[in-house]
Parts: structure tokens; sequence; C-alpha cells
């Protein structure tokens, strides 16, 4: 439980879906709550929401009249649905039952609370609540996943007794941590990285043996494309340098398409000195085939053997820039020793901040989740198992912090801390 002084929210129009969870009941104290740290609020709530509680309460703790239908005449005649979707600083639905995640994920609009979603530019939060094997269902995750790579935050689910007498993942988050969330957000908002520029390579690259063979790795872009988004989620001006790989673009994101080491290293060097921040996520092949066959290569003998060089160091070449250098930041993929290897990284290659963490079997690579060790000279910070897109915001959340520090040269530029 959080504990937030008043106020924290004063001017900010939030507009609160509720659909038809049992954990509806909470929603009025969510709107109290809300309205103390000076939010204006309006409800929203799905036919099934009004079984579970009155509209009448919502409407006494809230000030405003509720909506429920997309089919409402009188507020439609003034397109009321558009009005309220521009009108909102944030949507968040709370109780998000399963099913009204997988609207949103199939990107369905069949009433009002759906449609609005869809409409509005507003940040969405969802606050899911269901039983807890609905909550681990394949479906539900590959829901929550979609909504998460589109930038929707997700506040719980806590774990718990449920109110079908089981226990398990699947409870609403309680709403002072809903509401410290919120606030946490809007401070965001206000924008740890407003105005800088921030670069980001992610991905994976190829290295072409013939006109159909390549040598490339197991790199999703997943966590390089989450930082980037949350980059762009704290201010920043983003520009993303991506390998190949299938993942939407983050909203409010310039996305150049590379394939080898050499074109994401020419790529990144002409940008990298207008950088203030350059964030190297990409999984840039170390070595290649030193020769690239014109035709495809038969299979006419036992063994073939390749003859490999070495890549340009896209990362070490940043880190090198001798004006203009900007704030650079590694990662360190690593299957043993972990922290060694990364601290090695960060020291030989001159850099400012490493993100470090496991891969393997069922680790890092084409994962939703993932955790990792935040060091710089002098401090480190670990950051718990977690989706990548939440990951990516505490990196960001880090590396604001690590820029601001560098740039005044104030104390706090070093320091040792632990967060989970």
């Amino acid at each position: 439980m959080y504990a937030i002084s008043m106020g924290r929210l004063t001017g900010k129009h939030i507009l609160l879906g509720i659909s038809g969870g049992i954990a509806a009941y909470k929603s009025p104290d969510l709107v109290r709550r809300l309205r103390d740290q000076g939010a204006e609020v309006r409800v929203v709530m799905t036919q099934g929401a009004g079984r579970m509680v009155s509209p009448t309460v919502f409407q006494a703790v809230s000030g405003h009249p509720v909506r429920r239908d997309l089919w409402d005449e009188q507020a439609e005649a003034a397109m009321g649905h558009i009005e309220l979707a521009r009108w909102a600083n944030c949507v968040v639905i709370a109780p998000a039952t399963a099913h009204v995640m997988a609207l949103l994920a199939s990107g369905l609009a069949p009433d009002l609370l759906t449609t609005l979603c869809l409409a509005t530019t507003a940040p969405l939060v969802l606050a899911p609540a269901m039983n807890h094997a609905m909550w681990t269902h394949p479906a539900t995750r590959d829901n929550r996943s979609v909504l998460a790579a589109r930038g929707v935050r997700f506040v719980g689910p806590a774990e718990g007794a449920q109110a079908c007498g089981e226990t398990g993942p699947g409870r609403m988050s309680e709403p002072a941590d809903i509401v410290a969330a919120l606030v946490g957000l809007a401070e965001a908002a206000d924008g740890a990285l407003a105005g800088q520029r921030v670069l980001v390579t992610a991905g994976p690259t190829r290295e072409p043996i013939d006109p159909v063979r390549f040598v490339s790795n197991r790199s999703s872009g997943k966590m390089g494309f989450a930082v980037a988004q949350a980059a762009s989620e704290a201010g920043a001006r983003v520009t993303l340098i991506a390998g190949p790989v299938h993942i939407a673009t983050p909203p409010g994101v310039e996305r150049l398409d590379v394939e080898s080491a050499a074109e994401m290293y020419e790529a990144t060097l002409a940008r990298a000195a207008r950088a203030d921040i350059y964030i190297g996520a990409a999984a840039v092949s170390d070595y290649r085939p030193g020769r690239i066959a014109d035709q495809k290569i038969k299979k006419k003998t036992e063994t073939l053997d390749l003859h490999m060089v070495k890549c340009a160091d896209v990362l070490a070449a940043v880190s090198a820039l001798p004006r203009e250098r900007p704030f650079t930041v590694g990662f360190a993929a690593e299957t043993e020793k972990l922290e060694e290897h990364a601290l090695d990284k960060l020291q030989r290659k001159g850099l400012d901040m490493i993100v470090a963490n496991r891969v393997g079997a069922n680790l890092g690579f084409d994962r939703d989740d993932n955790s990792a060790v935040l060091l710089w000279p002098g401090g480190r910070e670990e950051v718990a198992q977690t989706s990548k897109v939440e990951l990516a915001r505490r990196i960001i959340a880090a590396i604001a912090a690590r820029y601001v520090a560098a740039a005044t040269g104030g104390a706090s530029a070093t320091g040792r801390s632990n967060a989970s």
C-alpha cells in the first residue's frame, strides 16, 4: 500500500471505466481517492458493471452523470463519445475483466467504453480483475502482451483470496495502489527526458553468407523497442534504428530499418553526435563471413568452413566519439558471470551505464518478461522479473537520473541502491 500526499492529480481529467467484475465494489472508493488528489473524474460503465454497482453511486461520488450507452441520443447528438475521449488526460479501467481485455486487444468496440478507448489518444491504464485461472490462461496472457506492446499500462493484479473462494493472482489492486500508479504516470508525463534526443538501437543483425543464408542471433528486439517506447513516454524525441524484426513502431518514435552490422554502424554513427543519449540495446553481430558467395552455396562437401572476421563495434565507436559524445548506455546479455562480464564491458568501452541480463534457455530471448542489473561507475540497481515494457520504464527512469546527475556534476552521480 502506498501513501501519497494530497493534490498530486490537480487539474487532471480521468475517465474511469467500470466493467462487469465483482471488484467493481471497490471502484467508488477509487473515485473518491482520485478526487481527493484533485482529479476531475467521469465514469463510464458497461452494462455488466451496472449489475454489480448502481450508477447512482458513481454519480454521487464523482459529481457527474454516468455514461453507459453508446446509443444515448441526447449525449451522442453532439458526438459525446468523441468529446469524452478528447476530454480525458488518462483513461483507467478498474476493474478490467478478461472480456474487456480481449475486446481491446482485438480492436473491437461494441460499447461506449471500448469505443472511447479506440477514440482517445490519452494513456490507457488497466487494473485487471478476474479468476486466477482466467488471468493465467494463454489467451489472456497473449492479450496482455499485445496491449502492453501498444503502450497500455497495467496496475496489478494482486494475489490473494478471490470472490469465488479460490486463491491466486487476479485480485484487482487496491484503490490506493491504483491512485499511486496514476500519480507516478502523471509525474512521468511531465517528462523526465522532455526535449532530450535519444537514439536507440534494437534487434539482431544479419550477416550474409550467400544470397539465401545468413548468420544472426536470437534477439527478438522486444527489449529495445520497449526502451524506445519508454523513452518516448518520458518526453524524449526518439530515433530507433532496428535490425530485422517484426514489431510495430512505438507511437511517436522515428524508425530506421537496417539489416547488417555494417549498416547499423553506419546509421548509428551518422546520428550519434546529434543525440543526447545513446542506448545500444541491439544484439549486433560480433563476427561476419569474410567473403559473401555470389550464388547459393551447394551442398557438395561433407563440411563447410566459414572464415569469419570481426564486425565494427558500434557501442565502442559511439562511446569514443571525440566531440559531443552522447550519454552512452550499453546492454550485456550473458550466460554466466553476469556482473563480472558486464562490469568489464562497462569499463573497457568507457560506458556511462550498462544493463545486464541473463540469457539462455527460457531466459531473455523471445520472452515478454525479464530481469536486469543496472550498473554504472560506483553504483548498481537491480530490477526483479517483470514485463519488458515495465523493465524498460525502470531502465529509462534510471538513465534519466544518471544523465541529469552527469550533466550537473552533482554528488548523486554515484551511489548504490537495490530495488525489486
